[in-house]
């Protein structure tokens, strides 16, 4: 056995060994020189395209708050439940620490014990990973920030970086989330539940249910003792808490109902695509969004859309359930100046604006008749292209044959291959503007054949339409079997408004940090199509839709050329019945509007027959016309 002496320099050895190895490991552990990522994370901010905030959304909901605002009541209500002797400690509880670290190291469950001090270093410096190195780092950080930074500042920072459920980090955002106030204007009963929720928000946020609900209850009254035991709680004071201060019920995503959350969809995509800035960077926040999007434009478009569902009878009328519409509205540069996405972002998350599942149908034709104005005829094998031009005559007749340089156009079951028009009226001998501008489908179907389907294919993609909405090169893609959004839809016919001069839809105007510019691209404009084919393709869309038509020169009828032009566009529906559309423009913008019908269980397009209770799919043509009529009404564009 080991004498007293020896036993005695044993202890003290081993005492100065933890002391140096304590010491050692004091003086290699420095405040990281930048905050966890996580606890500075900020709202990004969207605006309108005349500067004013649109949304402030983000991965956390967190806003910084003077400590000075935040009232007694409230500081002390946290004080009392999570670290009473904050302002006398120095920045660490022994007792509490050697208790966490012994329950850690022998597997037990894990411990609080902590100080404000070293909550707030595990905040904003470390991490919430429960181990012995992450606690002794987290102790050794805590004394030097006592030690550097005054109580205030650790209270204040602990406050604005702490989570209280419901998406909030911070006191302020609390507040708001559940009682719907600025901080400054709560009370002390009302703080002493924002306190409870520091304990663990999923547990105490009486939304989440009953049991909840009597433990929230339960330790706001613990709460509210423990202020009155440290003093900081008068008896009358805590008389007038005798009712449990009830929160609001969670609120709606923050910013993002009605049109707002497919606005800053559309953008947030826009940024992730075209700038420099990866998602990591973005979701740390405090970005600023500068859109495209023209508020009025929005609520007009919106408005335009209620009115004409506002007519439909779905709880009377099968063929009125499960309308949608989407629409677009895009300038000539590229801006989009408004989406209508769904009725409200909260309920359908899905943006009809960019929806790729709905059929051109004869809205489709423009673009085929640009192709076989820039691109010209193959009407023999192997021989030079023939020039098209708005006088060509094609067969109207109704199940006119389609042919191929070769011949006759094959089925796979050997029949001749015929295209019915619509009505199964018959033209005769047509001139392909005219035929173009009053949707025969015949010649339409004839010419894709005769440019080729794949330069028709390559037109469109130039005029704007994304590649990948395309399908199968048999003779109905002439008849629109491409799936393009609204929004792509708008873009390419602007193509047309612009002369034929292209710019991809883009929706943010430039993106800042902190004030100082951040990278992001614009796109840069194409020139596609001359300026004659733009403007021949122009006239036949002063034509359709309108009740008019085209003359067999091209020249629009009761409307002048490019620049000094009226209204133009184009009503059509699919040739399934399932999806019906109007494009139209005027000045420098082209508004897109779709409608169609999705089974909620098979998300599945069903037939408009019926829509509206008008005949056929008649309300296919009328319902997107009379949606971009009202806009334009309204917004004078």
């Amino acid at each position: 056995m080991p004498s007293p002496r020896q036993s005695l320099l044993a202890f003290a050895w081993l005492t100065l060994a933890l002391a140096a190895v304590t010491g050692i490991a004091y003086a290699r552990t420095d405040i990281p020189p930048d905050l966890n990522a996580f606890a500075t994370q900020q709202d990004n901010v969207y605006y309108w395209a005349d500067g004013t905030e649109m949304a402030s959304v983000g991965p956390v909901d967190r806003q910084e708050m003077p400590l000075e605002r935040i009232p007694q009541g409230v500081q002390w209500a946290v004080l009392s439940a999570e670290n009473a002797s904050f302002y006398s400690d120095h920045g660490v509880s022994p007792m509490g620490l050697g208790r966490a670290v012994l329950a850690m190291a022998t597997g037990g469950d894990t411990q609080g014990g902590s100080t404000i001090t070293q909550q707030y270093a595990k905040n904003v410096y470390l991490n919430q990973r429960q181990t012995v190195t992450r606690k002794i780092t987290e102790m050794f950080i805590s004394i030097k920030l006592d030690g550097r930074m005054s109580k205030q500042q650790i209270l204040a920072g602990y406050l604005n970086t702490s989570w209280f459920g419901r998406g909030a980090y911070g006191v302020q955002r609390a507040a708001k989330a559940y009682y719907g106030k600025d901080v400054s204007q709560l009370d002390a009963c009302e703080g002493a539940f924002l306190a409870t929720l520091l304990k663990g928000a999923g547990l105490y946020d009486p939304s989440l249910g009953a049991a909840n609900r009597e433990r929230a209850v339960d330790r706001w009254n613990w709460v509210l003792d423990r202020m009155v035991a440290v003093g900081r709680l008068s008896s009358a004071q805590r008389a007038r808490c005798a009712a449990f201060p009830e929160p609001l019920a969670p609120p709606r995503p923050r910013g993002l109902s009605g049109q707002t959350g497919y606005l800053v969809d559309t953008a947030r995509a826009y940024v992730s695509a075209h700038s420099g800035i990866s998602d990591a960077q973005f979701d740390l926040g405090g970005y600023q969004i500068y859109t495209t999007f023209q508020k009025p434009k929005v609520a007009a478009l919106a408005a335009a859309v209620r009115k004409q569902t506002g007519a439909l009878r779905p709880a009377t009328r099968g063929a009125d359930r499960h309308v949608r519409t989407g629409a677009a509205s895009v300038a000539t540069d590229g801006r989009i100046l408004a989406l209508y996405g769904g009725p409200d972002y909260v309920t359908q998350g899905f943006n009809d604006a960019n929806i790729s599942i709905v059929p051109a149908g004869t809205v489709y034709a423009p673009f085929v008749y640009a192709a076989g104005l820039r691109d010209g005829l193959l009407l023999e094998r192997n021989a030079p292209r023939t020039p098209l031009t708005p006088a060509t005559l094609y067969d109207g007749n109704d199940k006119a044959p389609v042919r191929t340089p070769e011949g006759p156009y094959w089925s796979r079951d050997g029949k001749i291959v015929r295209t019915a028009n619509d009505g199964h009226r018959s033209f005769g001998r047509i001139p392909i503007a005219q035929a173009v501008a009053d949707s025969v489908n015949g010649p339409v179907v004839q010419l894709g054949m005769d440019v080729g389907l794949n330069r028709v294919r390559e037109a469109s993609v130039d005029a704007g339409l994304l590649p990948g909405s395309f399908g199968e090169q048999v003779p109905a893609f002439s008849l629109g079997t491409a799936t393009p959004s609204p929004i792509r839809m708008a873009s390419a016919y602007g193509t047309f408004l612009a002369s034929g001069t292209h710019t991809e839809p883009y929706s943010v105007l430039r993106v800042t940090r902190d004030g100082s510019p951040a990278p992001v691209d614009r796109p840069a404009a194409t020139h596609p199509f001359t300026p004659a084919v733009a403007h021949e393709v122009d006239a036949v869309l002063h034509g359709g839709g309108f009740g008019g038509g085209a003359s067999a020169g091209g020249a629009p009828t009761g409307a002048a050329r490019a620049g000094e032009r009226g209204s133009a566009g184009r009503s059509g529906t699919s040739t399934d019945g399932r999806a019906g559309w109007f494009v139209g423009y005027d000045r420098a913008a082209v508004t897109a509007v779709a409608v169609f019908r999705i089974d909620p269980r098979t998300q599945q397009l069903q037939s408009l027959k019926g829509l509206a209770g008008q005949p056929g799919t008649k309300a296919g043509r009328s319902f997107p016309k009379a949606v971009w009529s009202d806009y334009t009404k309204a917004t004078g564009h």
